[in-house]
């Protein structure tokens, strides 16, 4: 069985947001795309943001 895991985006300058928020959406979709391509037997099961593995 394959974990999965998240990505926080953080708070984002978009519509949804009113355009309030110190990150554009191609800021924020770095972290999505790093895990999207990284190869089998990456990490999973934690949450990610821009530096790592977020601490929850």
């Amino acid at each position: 069985m394959r974990r999965g895991s998240v990505a926080c985006p953080g708070l984002v300058a978009t519509e949804f947001t009113g355009f309030h928020g110190p990150r554009t959406p191609e800021q924020s979709a770095a972290t999505a795309i790093r895990l999207a391509t990284l190869p089998g037997g990456g990490p999973t099961g934690s949450c990610f943001e821009d530096d790592g593995v977020f601490p929850w």
